[in-house]
């Protein structure tokens, strides 16, 4: 069995050489960026009990970042301290984030692969599953192969799109048709996960879901913000 659904591999991959552009097709992520990276950071911090006030309070953290594109976030968690692997299963992509963090001297471990084949032997602090869950086959299989990577008192971030009217109006024909931030096609409504099926397909992996919270975006600022509106992107912990 696989969670690869190679449409989505191939719809990503022919775009991979824009993942470092900043206003490219991967614009939405790029601007997406800070405020996934610090609500990361704060909940690291605060399960672990780190120290906020490092340069890099992260430094005792092994992190795997699934379908980790070109490496949007694994460099700043990187660059945060922690000992990072991304992984993802378009050769494409990870030829694409070793060149950019070689570049940038960053030592990040990225190799050509998914979950569940089980490549990865090791166990990981963080799981980072950001914006990918909506683009694999198998949502089942994905979850249990993430969550057997996962440390003992580690925790795991699943970011997703709601499957609300909300999202389709403002995820599809919004971001899609009318603003053209991202490629027509890149979402496909009905796979998106309320979050209420993922927390339930994580309960019974034994996970615990320790947090649910909701991302949304200020046209006029054209800032993202934390929320506990979950109607179109959110994100869960779980551990």
């Amino acid at each position: 069995m696989t969670t690869v659904n190679k449409e989505e591999i191939q719809k990503f991959s022919k775009i991979a050489d824009e993942w470092w552009d900043t206003k490219g097709k991967f614009k939405p992520l790029h601007v997406f960026n800070p405020i996934r990276i610090k609500y990361i950071k704060d909940k690291c911090i605060s399960h672990f009990k780190l120290d906020q006030n490092k340069v890099q309070p992260l430094s005792s953290l092994k992190i795997l970042d699934i379908g980790c594109g070109g490496g949007l976030i694994s460099e700043p968690m990187c660059r945060l301290g922690a000992t990072v692997t991304g992984i993802d299963a378009s050769n494409k992509n990870i030829s694409v984030a070793k060149l950019h963090a070689k570049k940038n001297g960053l030592k990040i471990n990225y190799i050509n692969t998914s979950p569940e084949k089980k490549i990865i032997q090791d166990k990981f602090d963080i799981i980072l599953n950001l914006e990918i869950i909506e683009h694999v086959d198998n949502v089942d299989l994905f979850l249990e192969s993430s969550s057997k990577l996962l440390n003992k008192n580690g925790i795991m971030f699943i970011a997703t799109i709601n499957r609300t009217f909300e999202s389709y109006v403002k995820a599809i024909v919004g971001a899609e048709y009318i603003l053209r931030w991202l490629p027509i096609g890149t979402h496909e409504w009905n796979k998106f996960l309320k979050p209420e099926e993922i927390q339930n397909k994580l309960k019974k992996l034994n996970c615990k879901n320790l947090s649910l919270d909701g991302f949304s975006y200020n046209l006029l600022s054209q800032e993202w913000r934390n929320s506990k509106d979950c109607s179109v992107n959110y994100i869960i912990v779980s551990g």
